[in-house]
């Protein structure tokens, strides 16, 4: 028998797409028509100059080598026109839209920092460009991200000496995030805040590496935040770790004190057996979410009485926090659900910390913190507005708040 009913299956490579064939196509005319108006532009502004002879003293004079610029769309190719002086004036035609030496389009230049931080490592980068722009994806290697990298240090340098006086910061939020290191036994601390000005705008205000979260390392943070204009903040929100706290009341001693109540209820539910934990974690919930302090305080004294005879730890663990855990009360009842916890910081950072995982074993302690830095970038663009952000100026004012609503003479009276 001569004949088969096999089929050789292509390479996934070689599959033919008509559309992106013909969206080249179009990329290739729509470039060649773009650069012929900037060359006709350039031998515009020379038409009424002439030679002796009555000729036009400027003209075209062919192409240039053709060359690819690597696009979205894959390799597209480009013919740069040539103009020469008939006069032996210096003149050269430069195209604004493909520059001399562009080998690639800015966005696919800005793919590569993306690609990296959403975690493609740069040994990997070539495979993944291959599938986004063909394989004749030259010129785009690991090295534009190491060249991007020291751009990020730069850009991480000039963010943390910027000014923070042009803002009132009413709230910030505070916490140390860790992750492992490159031959490292210890893992890097970052120290982390995150503050809210007057417009309800969050924004990373210190990423700094710290030896722990020691009452030191939080001082340097923190005097390094005043140096830069920061003011006093009206409440400073973060979990248990004692060095932040010292450091706040010697540097900020104004700034009210919220403790975390994710944090705390972890912290008393590991003193519980685990067959106790679903009511006491309900219990817990009943007094952050009261409506008011006396019934906080109500749900808060309940507790006590009911874990207090067999698990006296759990509940040593919530008595010695009691006042800071309820600083949120004396705030806009708009702005319990944000700062009641340090949320802000642990949602952005799960998805940093994902990040930072797959790459602790080609990191530095530097590239760590650069990391860090532009994944919190990235992640500031899509922040909303503080909830309820129209009653943050009266909170910088000093305008006072009982239960969540403001005091004025007539309710004053009243109560």
């Amino acid at each position: 028998m001569d004949k088969d009913n096999v089929v050789d299956l292509l390479p996934q490579a070689g599959i033919p797409d008509p559309l992106t064939d013909m969206l080249r196509k179009g990329a290739r005319q729509l470039i060649a028509q773009a650069v012929e108006a900037e060359v006709q532009g350039l031998l515009g502004q020379y038409r009424d100059r002439q030679t002796a002879d009555g000729r036009a003293a400027v003209v075209r004079n062919g192409y240039h080598p053709e060359r690819q610029v690597q696009t979205g769309l894959g390799p597209v190719s480009v013919r740069i026109p040539k103009v020469r002086s008939r006069t032996g004036e210096p003149v050269t035609f430069r195209s604004a839209l493909v520059p001399p030496y562009v080998r690639k389009s800015r966005s696919l230049e800005a793919a590569l920092p993306w690609l990296y931080l959403k975690g493609v490592s740069t040994g990997e980068m070539a495979e993944a460009l291959k599938v986004l722009v063909g394989p004749d994806a030259a010129g785009l290697s690991a090295s534009t991200v190491a060249r991007l990298k020291k751009v990020w240090a730069q850009e991480y340098a000039t963010w943390r000496e910027a000014r923070l006086d042009q803002d009132e910061w009413v709230y910030i939020w505070a916490d140390g995030v860790y992750s492992g290191l490159r031959g490292e036994s210890d893992k890097l601390c970052a120290l982390v805040v995150i503050g809210v000005n007057t417009r309800g705008d969050k924004h990373y205000l210190a990423i700094e590496d710290g030896v722990r979260e020691s009452t030191q390392s939080w001082r340097e943070v923190l005097l390094k935040l005043r140096a830069r204009g920061m003011n006093a903040p009206k409440l400073a929100i973060g979990d248990g770790a004692m060095g932040f706290w010292a450091a706040l009341e010697e540097i900020f001693p104004t700034t009210r004190q919220q403790r975390c109540w994710m944090h705390k209820t972890m912290n008393i539910l590991n003193c519980l057996p685990k067959a106790a934990q679903p009511k006491a974690k309900q219990a817990l919930h009943d007094i952050w979410q009261a409506e008011t302090r006396k019934a906080a305080d109500k749900a808060f004294d309940l507790f006590i009485e009911t874990y207090d005879t067999k698990y006296p730890k759990a509940t040593l663990c919530l008595l010695k926090d009691r006042e800071e855990l309820m600083a949120f009360f004396d705030f806009p009842a708009q702005h319990w659900q944000s700062i009641r916890t340090s949320n802000p910081i642990e949602s952005t950072f799960g998805t940093i910390r994902h990040r930072t995982k797959r790459s602790k074993g080609c990191l530095t302690r530097d590239g760590m913190l650069h990391m860090m830095f532009k994944l919190g970038q990235c992640a500031e663009k899509k922040w909303r507005r503080l909830r309820g952000f129209d009653f943050l100026a009266k909170v910088i004012t000093g305008v006072r708040f009982k239960n969540g609503v403001e005091v004025t003479k007539t309710n004053q009276a009243a109560a």
